[in-house]
C-alpha cells in the first residue's frame, strides 16, 4: 500500500516545485546554507501540499476516473489504495505541510494556504471554465515563485520580490498549460466531453493561436528582464542576455513536442524524459550560476 500511496502523490510532478529555488538563486544567496535549507524545505512543503491536493482530487473524482482509459489505473480508482487510507494520508500530509510552513514564516504560510484554496476552487468548478482553467494553472506557478521569495525573508529581509519573476513565471506557465490542453484535445478523440468537459470549448485553431501568443510573451518577457536597467544594475552585468537562446530553444522544443509527441499532456514527464530539453535546462542553469556567482 505504501507504493500505491507514493504513486498517488505523483512524485514526477514535483519537478514543478523546483521553482521554489528561483528566489535563492536569482537573489544571489545560493551560497548561504541556511537559505538553501529553507528553499529545500519549501520544495518539500509544496511537494507534499501538491500531493495532498492530488489525493483529495482523486478521492472526489474516483468514479469519473474509473471511466477514463488512463486515470482508471490510478491507485485510488483501481482500489490499490483504499479510500480510508487515502483520507488519512491527506490529513497527515496537510499537518506536515502546516508544520513546515509555520517554520518558514507567516508569509510563506499565507502563500501555501492560498495555493490550497486556489486548488480547491479550481477543482470544484473553475477547471471546467474555458480560459480560466489555464489561468488558474499558471497562477499556481506564480504562487510557487512568490513562496520561494517569502521563505527567505525571515533570515534575509532585504530580499525583494521581482515583478519580472512573476511576469516570466506567469507567461511560461500559461504556455505549458495551453500546451497540455492542446495535446489533450488531440488525444481525446470522440471522448472529448467525457474525458475533460472544458475541452469541448476549445478548438485546435484557438489553442494554436494562444500558444503562439503565450510563447512570444514568455520569450519577450524574459529577454526584456535580462536587459532591464534594474536587472543590469542588480547583477552588474548584461550577460544574462546570453541565456535567452536557451529559453527560446526550450519553448520551441516544447512546441515541437506538442505537435510531434503524445507525452505532452504531462509537462513534468516531458521535462524528465526529453533529452534535448533536459540538456537545455541544465545548460541554462549552469550559465545562470556562472554569470551570477563567478563575477568579480
Amino acid at each position: 500500500m505504501i507504493g500505491a500511496l507514493i504513486k498517488e502523490l505523483r512524485p514526477r510532478q514535483w519537478s514543478k516545485n523546483l521553482l521554489l529555488f528561483a528566489g535563492v538563486i536569482f537573489s544571489q544567496q545560493a551560497g548561504h546554507p541556511e537559505l538553501l535549507l529553507r528553499a529545500a524545505a519549501g520544495f518539500v512543503a509544496f511537494s507534499l501540499l501538491a500531493g495532498s491536493v492530488y489525493l483529495l482530487n482523486d478521492l472526489r473524482d474516483v468514479e469519473q476516473d474509473r471511466l477514463h482509459p488512463k486515470k482508471r489505473e490510478r491507485p485510488i480508482a483501481s482500489g490499490r489504495l483504499p479510500v480510508p487510507a487515502a483520507w488519512a494520508a491527506a490529513v497527515v500530509l496537510l499537518l506536515v505541510v502546516g508544520a513546515l510552513s509555520a517554520w518558514l514564516g507567516p508569509l510563506f504560510s499565507i502563500v501555501a494556504a492560498a495555493y490550497l484554496v486556489m486548488n480547491f476552487v479550481y477543482s470544484h468548478g473553475l477547471r471546467d471554465q474555458v480560459l480560466l482553467d489555464v489561468f488558474f494553472i499558471a497562477l499556481g506557478f506564480v504562487l510557487r515563485a512568490i513562496a520561494g521569495v517569502e521563505l527567505l525573508r525571515p533570515l534575509s529581509p532585504e530580499t525583494a520580490l521581482s515583478p519580472w519573476l512573476l511576469v516570466c513565471t506567469f507567461f511560461g506557465a500559461l504556455f505549458l498549460a495551453l500546451a497540455k490542453r492542446r495535446r489533450e484535445l488531440t488525444n481525446s478523440g470522440e471522448d472529448i466531453g467525457r474525458r475533460r468537459p472544458v475541452l469541448a470549448h476549445y478548438t485546435p485553431a484557438l489553442l494554436d493561436g494562444l500558444l503562439v501568443v503565450s510563447a512570444a510573451s514568455s520569450i519577450m518577457g524574459y529577454a526584456l528582464y535580462t536587459i532591464w536597467p534594474a536587472t543590469v544594475a542588480k547583477f552588474n552585468t548584461e550577460a544574462l542576455l546570453y541565456t535567452v537562446p536557451f529559453v527560446t530553444y526550450g519553448i520551441f522544443r516544447y512546441l515541437y513536442l506538442v505537435r510531434a509527441s503524445e507525452t505532452t499532456e504531462d509537462p513534468s514527464q516531458v521535462l524528465l524524459t526529453d533529452r534535448p530539453l533536459i540538456l537545455c535546462v541544465l545548460l541554462y542553469l549552469v550559465t545562470v550560476v556562472l554569470i551570477l556567482y563567478t563575477r568579480g
